[in-house]
């Protein structure tokens, strides 16, 4: 087995076929066909479905641990190239929606200015669409919802913030200074589905308080609850970031006074080393969360 072998394996998953494979590596399809069966019989298994150029089951778990090694070559470049000259590289970072609205704009100009010759790749997603992207080594690091339910991760917390009713105009809620979860027993709200992060905080306070939250649309995604109750289709419970000031409209952030706080943190796969592009870039981050985190409204900078 080598390093050609996976990485062939690695692009017939990307690119879907042995012919497009062939092309991206600029090479014949014979040497793709030729990788990709060396690798078969010295696994004594199928890894590539012939028919339908897709992995198989056993191609799938090789090509999961092929990114690994592969992210894994790219640090340890990355590191080596450091320790001569200035820092190098890309690096993969997730982020919540709701977060990178008001995260995004400093830690890239802060990243750009100490680190020019460092590459960040941003993907904006849900926590629940970020984590198996940063187990899997597709992402490096993820800003996500805490707590982490997974032995392969593990993080940081960097901040907590409120959870606010956020109620469009004529809502029945919509003139009140704040609420309680009482207030709130059997009203039909914009939810995130069940299991989310989130929405566990959610469920266990309201069992705490003896009350039912009654789910009148499931959205996996901070940003869409909170549009959703901009453009009036109803009340959502949202972590304060989910509603910046600089939005206009008919809408109101109204507290609720009686919900825990949500926390938001960096995680990382549990194996192996951060990168010295990856390492740069958690500093960065922890330093703007510092910084900007108390700018927002109902953020706390809580580092541990």
């Amino acid at each position: 087995m080598d390093l050609r072998q996976l990485q062939t394996l690695l692009a017939v998953e990307r690119h879907g076929s042995f012919s497009a494979a062939a092309r991206a590596q600029h090479t014949v399809q014979s040497n793709v066909s030729a990788h990709i069966a060396r690798l078969e019989q010295e696994l004594d298994t199928i890894l590539v479905d012939r028919s339908s150029g897709t992995l198989t089951e056993e191609g799938e778990v090789v090509a999961a641990r092929a990114r690994r090694i592969d992210s894994e070559l790219e640090a340890l470049a990355a590191d080596v190239s450091s320790l001569h000259a200035e820092v190098s590289g890309s690096v993969r970072l997730g982020v919540i929606g709701t977060t990178a609205r008001w995260l995004m704009p400093p830690l890239l100009e802060t990243l750009t200015n100490r680190h020019p010759q460092v590459r960040a790749v941003v993907l904006d997603a849900t926590t629940s669409s970020l984590l198996p992207q940063l187990e899997t080594g597709r992402l490096d690091l993820a800003v996500v919802n805490l707590p982490l339910d997974d032995s392969e991760l593990i993080s940081e917390t960097l901040f907590v913030e409120d959870t606010i009713l956020l109620a469009p105009g004529g809502h029945p809620l919509a003139d009140r200074s704040a609420v309680r979860l009482a207030d709130l027993d059997g009203e039909p709200l914009l939810l995130e589905p069940e299991g989310t992060a989130f929405r566990s905080l959610l469920d266990a306070a309201a069992e705490r308080h003896g009350i039912t939250l009654r789910a009148q649309a499931e959205v996996d995604g901070m940003r869409l609850l909170a549009s959703l109750a901009f453009q009036g289709f109803g009340a959502t419970l949202v972590p304060a970031s989910a509603a910046p000031r600089w939005v206009s409209g008919d809408w109101y952030r109204i507290p609720v006074a009686d919900l825990d706080r949500r926390s938001v943190g960096l995680a990382r796969r549990r194996r192996g080393l951060l990168s010295a592009p990856a390492r740069a870039l958690r500093e960065v981050v922890r330093e703007v969360v510092a910084t900007e985190g108390p700018r927002q409204p109902g953020i706390e900078p809580q580092f541990a």
